[in-house]
């Protein structure tokens, strides 16, 4: 606890705070986005946009993955729990994600549908090896960090034999969905959120490290900074950012260096790039359809692909019209402004993934009760 609680100090936030105040020109705004929902987290538990100048406004992006997860992936996966052969794999958070017409796993499970909810991808395996006579497929989710995990329980299914073992493959690509915001104006300054620079995600990084992000920032014109969850990681973050803003900078640097370098972890990224391939596009809940920000496996392990296995075809399908979990993750809106938050809608009672995921926007705005929002930030 030592080593978090100097991340921590309120004397030390204070004073990045004042250093924020002192260099940020009364004339024109800051926009950063956080990519990664710890990141929204953190600042909602530490309160850190109170010690922000008012023009300094914190967007929050589509940095969770059971949040992005379209409800169309959610039904694929009902469909295939609908085959009494089958025995699905689940992480936690998923199983109240929220699918189309109300659907979600856990009511699947509760008609009886063989769903098992798991911590790790070794529980999967434990169970292919403990039922040989079942289809168990591992619902594969998550950004880069979850992926490697995924390649290995691939291998050892492999080595081991299971047949009866497959993944649904839902692994998403972090620079493909912030290439995505950038280029496209529709998603970009909807809502008027133009966004001056990123804090790129923490996680994701130490496996990827930060040189995918350098084309971003080179083609857009827009710092990238790379920071840890911890309160005065985040406002170094944004010292960093606002000082790149003030110099007409554009760069990729690294807050996060005593965990993130440039190239990453090589050993996960190798391991990654033999199992799986790019898919042409995959949907993003919020973004829409995104070129190249999703994972499929390599036509060598199909035997372990549930979508080839199974014949899963793609199906398209409408959010509820209700929710604005899809504006909240594209940074044009906040939770407040749903009209369903904190009403029909709180984490005993969800109706969209932002209020369902621990890592979601929705999710951060209750548990911390960050339910203000000041109109010089939202007109800034």
């Amino acid at each position: 606890m030592k080593f978090a609680d100097e991340f921590r100090n309120k004397a030390i936030a204070q004073g990045i705070a004042r250093a924020i105040g002192a260099e940020v020109s009364s004339q024109r705004a800051y926009r950063f986005m956080e990519f990664c929902g710890g990141h929204t987290h953190a600042i909602s538990r530490y309160g850190l946009e109170d010690l922000l100048p008012a023009n300094v406004r914190m967007i929050h992006g589509p940095g969770c993955p059971v949040c992005v997860l379209p409800a169309s992936r959610i039904d694929m996966a009902i469909r295939l729990v609908d085959r009494p052969e089958v025995t699905l794999c689940v992480y936690g958070d998923l199983m109240r994600a929220p699918g189309s017409q109300g659907q979600s796993l856990l009511r699947a499970k509760a008609l009886g549908a063989d769903i098992r909810m798991v911590y790790s991808t070794l529980d999967a395996i434990r169970l292919a090896e403990q039922a040989p006579s079942r289809e168990v497929v591992f619902f594969a989710i998550g950004f880069e960090t979850t992926t490697p995990p995924t390649a290995v329980m691939i291998r050892i299914a492999e080595k081991k034999r299971l047949k009866g073992l497959s993944v649904f493959c839902n692994h998403v690509l972090t620079p493909s969905a912030m290439h995505s915001i950038l280029e496209n104006p529709k998603i970009r300054d909807t809502g008027g959120v133009p966004i001056d620079g990123f804090i790129g995600p923490a996680h994701v990084s130490t496996i990827i490290g930060t040189q995918p992000y350098e084309p971003l920032a080179e083609q857009f014109g827009k710092p990238i900074v790379i920071a840890g969850f911890e309160p005065l990681d985040v406002l170094q973050a944004i010292l960093m950012l606002v000082r790149q803003v003030n110099e007409d900078r554009n760069e990729v640097e690294n807050q996060y260096s005593r965990v993130v370098t440039r190239e990453g972890n090589r050993r996960a990224k190798d391991e990654v790039s033999q199992i799986f391939e790019l898919r042409a596009q995959f949907e993003w809940r919020g973004l829409g359809l995104v070129p190249n920000s999703g994972l499929k496996l390599k036509p060598a392990y199909a035997q372990f692909d549930a979508e080839t296995r199974f014949a899963i075809h793609d199906l398209r399908v409408a959010d509820n019209p209700a929710c604005e979990c899809c504006a909240i993750l594209r940074g044009a809106k906040r939770p407040v402004d749903c009209k369903l938050f904190g009403t029909v809608c709180t984490p005993e009672t969800p109706i969209g993934s932002c209020m369902v995921s621990s890592e979601g926007a929705c999710a951060a705005y209750w548990t911390y009760g960050r339910v203000r929002d000041e109109p010089l930030r939202r007109t800034s």
